[in-house]
C-alpha cells in the first residue's frame, strides 16, 4: 500500500531526521557545549564519534540543541547549530508512587515509567511489600534507579531527566500528594480512568501502584481521605510491573500525550 504524499513528506523530512542523533544532557552550555566524564568517554570510545559528527544536547530544562563535534577526548566540545523546545516532555506532570516489588522489577518499572513520560518515580513501602530495604540499601538502590532513569531519558528523547525520589512509607507518600488529581489503583475496584480524566485536562497527576498483593483496604481508605481516587485497570489482575506501564500509557493517551 502506497503512503500518501503528505505522510511521506513527514517521515522523510530533513527537519525531523536532523534531530535523530545521539542525545546527551549537560549544563555546560555557553558559546559552545562541553561534554565531560562518562558521556565524553561514551562519545569517543563507545560510539566512536569524531569531529564533524552531529549530536543532540539537552540542557535538562526542556531545550534541545543540535550540535556538531569540534573536538573529542576526555572532554568533547561541540558547536551549536540550532535549538528548539524539547518535544519529548508531556504536558502533564505525572509522579509515580510505586510500592517496592521483589527482585529487580523496579529496574524495569523505572525505565518504562521514564519512557512513558513520568516526571518522578518515588519508591514506597506499603504493608504488603516483601522488599523492605534498610536506609543504606535503599539509597544504593535509588542511585542505581537514577542511573536507569538517566539512560532511559537519553534513549527516548526526554527534555528533562526524571528524578527517582527517596523511599517513603505509604503514609508519607499519601501525605506528599499534591497534584491536581490523585489515583490509587485497587484490584477490588474503582473508577475507570476515562471517568477520572475529564475536561479540562489536569496539569499534574499523582499515581499510586501497589507491589505484589496490591494494597490493603485500610491503605486505600487512607488515600481516599486525602482526596485520592481509587481506580481500576479492568477485570484482569495485572502484575506489579505491568500495572504502571498500562496505567501510564492510558493516562498519557487521555491527556493528549500519546
Amino acid at each position: 500500500m502506497k503512503l500518501n504524499e503528505e505522510f511521506e513528506k513527514t517521515i522523510t523530512s530533513e527537519a525531523v531526521e536532523s534531530w535523530r542523533y545521539p542525545r546527551f544532557f549537560t549544563e555546560n552550555i555557553g558559546s559552545t557545549v562541553l561534554i565531560t566524564g562518562n558521556d565524553a568517554a561514551h562519545i569517543s570510545k563507545v560510539l566512536r564519534m569524531k569531529r564533524g559528527d552531529l549530536a543532540v544536547i539537552c540542557d535538562g530544562n526542556g531545550t534541545d540543541l543540535l550540535c556538531r563535534i569540534l573536538t573529542v577526548g576526555d572532554t568533547a566540545e561541540l558547536e551549536i547549530l540550532d535549538r528548539k523546545p524539547s518535544e519529548g516532555e508531556p504536558t502533564v506532570r505525572l509522579r509515580l508512587f510505586q510500592c517496592s516489588p521483589k527482585s529487580d522489577k523496579m529496574d524495569f518499572i523505572v525505565q518504562k515509567a521514564v519512557e512513558l513520560g513520568a516526571a518522578e518515580v518515588i519508591p514506597v513501602i506499603s504493608k504488603r511489600c516483601v522488599s523492605r530495604p534498610d536506609p543504606k540499601s535503599a539509597e544504593k538502590k535509588r542511585e542505581r534507579w537514577q542511573r536507569i532513569a538517566d539512560e532511559a531519558a537519553k534513549q527516548c528523547g526526554r527534555g528533562k531527566i526524571p528524578s527517582v525520589g527517596n523511599q517513603l512509607s505509604f503514609a508519607e507518600a499519601v501525605a506528599d500528594f499534591s497534584a491536581d488529581i490523585g489515583i490509587i489503583f485497587y484490584e477490588c475496584g474503582g473508577k475507570r480512568l476515562n471517568e477520572i480524566i475529564t475536561s479540562p485536562v489536569p496539569g499534574s497527576i499523582d499515581v499510586f501502584i501497589g507491589s505484589e498483593g496490591g494494597f490493603e483496604k485500610q491503605e486505600v481508605e487512607l488515600a481516599q481521605k486525602a482526596g485520592i481516587t481509587p481506580a481500576t485497570l479492568g477485570t484482569r489482575i495485572l502484575r506489579c510491573e505491568t500495572a504502571p506501564v498500562a496505567a501510564l500509557a492510558v493516562l498519557m493517551n487521555l491527556t493528549g500525550n500519546m
